[in-house]
């Protein structure tokens, strides 16, 4: 698992689909389905990291695009 899409791959093999409309907000629900599923036990420990990983790094990237843009913008 290297990209968020095979992250939302996962999900869809459990029924669970996610746009909440803003990217960042859709990694953070799909981390939130994830732990439960996590906790539920239908997703392994392994599979798991994995995708936390995926995640962790994708919300990184946002943020630092968001801080990119407002920088731009205040520079303006």
């Amino acid at each position: 698992m290297k990209t968020l899409y095979d992250v939302q791959q996962l999900l869809k093999k459990f029924g669970i689909y996610v746009y909440v409309g803003k990217r960042m907000w859709d990694i953070e629900v799909m981390a939130l389905e994830l732990n439960h599923l996590r906790q539920a036990r239908v997703v392994d420990e392994a599979t798991f990291v994995q995708a936390k990983v995926v995640l962790t790094h994708e919300h990184r990237l946002e943020e630092q695009r968001a801080r990119d843009q407002h920088q731009s913008i205040g520079g303006i």
